[in-house]
């Protein structure tokens, strides 16, 4: 039943007045603090939503004609954020009440969840050009840092070994220009969706001017989701190019930018595949923490695969009760690491598999005890020849704000035992092996890691 206006009953318009009071407290109480807010409504709710394709819809002519953006600034640090408003006659279709609710069923477990003011606010930013950290995106705390950890990935992975007459060195990711790094977003963006579409067609949320999905009892409004159109592309350069073109959807500070990026990411992965990608072990795709809401895995690997397996490790297992639980089916171009201190080696459902250990090329997200970092390589065969993997180089960036430049790791696999019991009791007896030094174990074990002078820390 919808509600709105005089048809509601007494006791619906408490309630909703009630839960907007708090919700509007709790977010001036923090503006006037300085410091991030959450607002939500974690009532849950059940729903089975409907999924509806451009092809049902008029105007999803899959190769719209994009002709401009208005952009909203602000100018206060402490604003509660608004998103990057486009016309709605893009030619678009609009998103209807059954896509926002299984949006919010796929990503909360329910329809009655909003995000959080740190989602709202989290957007594609990158450091200055011409700098140590050129290539690097600034992140935030929170829930989304997950999600641009994940694009950090992929835009190594472009910056490096797929630009064409560019050098594969780290000095050339300190020369990126402002250019660079649109281009390096758009093809990084794009190429994100188009492999979550299958290489077939992905599709973008942008925010309009206009509303077209209205509250109803199952589904208070956040105000940007209600004003959606959805843009489908066939060819991944069509996809590019209105990327390009609606750039500050994406990266504006007030554009809500990781959020439509996850939106675009689900709508072009389909509701369809994303249900027999999950398993068991995962029926939504984010997972409440300390108010507000952070990734699953089946969120990265779908950025880092293309695929949202709700697994690290290789293949397909059986669970306890003998299910089917869903892992990584194939190398991927991108890899992934973990360790936590409390996560033991017997466990086997949490050790990741040499399908995303050994990626295509030497680039990982790390999530060392629950924090996200990147690992990479300049050397494109450092994983294509053993010989490689003898003595290397490898990078480190935490993407924590007192990082000024990428960490250089010097990695020995091939030492003697007494050399490496040498030269750690260098240290001191009471050396203790770091979380970065312990997840690069993880991939190569017994490997000593030379820290050249910049740590070690984290």
């Amino acid at each position: 039943m919808e509600v709105s206006g005089q048809e509601q009953s007494s006791q619906e318009l408490d309630l909703e007045e009630i839960t907007r009071k708090m919700s509007f407290l709790y977010k001036w109480k923090e503006i006037f603090s300085c410091h991030r807010l959450g607002a939500s409504n974690t009532t849950p709710q059940n729903h089975e939503g409907n999924h509806m394709s451009a092809n049902e819809t008029e105007g999803g002519t899959g190769k719209p004609q994009p002709k401009g953006q208005e952009h909203l600034p602000s100018k206060s640090l402490c604003s509660i954020p608004k998103p990057s408003i486009i016309s709605s006659k893009l030619g678009g279709f609009p998103i209807s009440l059954a896509m926002a609710m299984k949006l919010r069923q796929s990503l909360f477990g329910n329809t009655a969840q909003i995000f959080t003011y740190d989602w709202k606010k989290a957007y594609f930013k990158f450091h200055e050009p011409f700098s140590d950290l050129a290539f690097a995106l600034e992140v935030g705390k929170g829930g989304a840092r997950g999600i641009q950890m994940a694009v950090q990935v992929s835009i190594i992975k472009y910056l490096l070994f797929t630009r064409k007459e560019k050098d594969c060195n780290i000095h050339s990711l300190h020369e990126i220009s402002k250019q660079d790094q649109e281009q390096a977003m758009v093809k990084t963006l794009s190429g994100v969706l188009w492999a979550a579409g299958e290489a077939q067609k992905a599709t973008i949320c942008l925010v309009t001017e206009d509303i077209y999905v209205a509250s109803t009892s199952d589904y208070p409004r956040d105000d940007f989701t209600e004003r959606l159109q959805l843009f489908e592309f066939l060819e991944k350069e069509a996809t590019e190019k209105f990327i390009y073109d609606h750039l500050q959807c994406f990266r504006g500070e007030e554009s809500h930018g990781v959020i439509l990026f996850l939106y675009s990411l689900l709508f072009s992965r389909t509701f369809e595949r994303l249900q027999k990608d999950l398993d068991i072990t995962t029926t939504h795709l984010l997972q409440p923490n300390a108010g507000g809401f952070f990734c699953r895995q089946a969120v990265l690997n779908m950025i880092l695969t293309g695929r949202a397996s709700p697994n690290v490790f290789n293949g397909c297992q059986k669970g306890s009760s003998q299910e089917v639980l869903h892992g990584i089916l194939a190398r991927s171009d991108v890899g992934y690491l973990q360790w936590c201190k409390d996560i033991s080696e017997g466990d086997k459902m949490s050790q990741v598999g040499s399908m995303l250990k050994t990626p295509k090329l030497p680039i990982w997200l790390c999530n060392i005890n629950g924090n996200y970092s990147i690992l990479f390589s300049t050397n494109r065969q450092l994983l294509s020849d053993w010989k490689m993997e003898q003595l290397f180089d490898l990078y480190f960036y935490s993407g924590q704000p007192s990082q000024k430049k990428p960490v250089h790791l010097t990695i020995d696999t091939h030492s003697h035992h007494w050399e490496k019991n040498q030269h750690e009791d260098k240290q001191g007896p009471k050396r203790r092996f770091y979380p970065v030094e312990m997840t690069i174990r993880t991939k190569w074990r017994e490997a000593t890691i030379k820290w050249n002078g910049m740590g070690p820390f984290f």
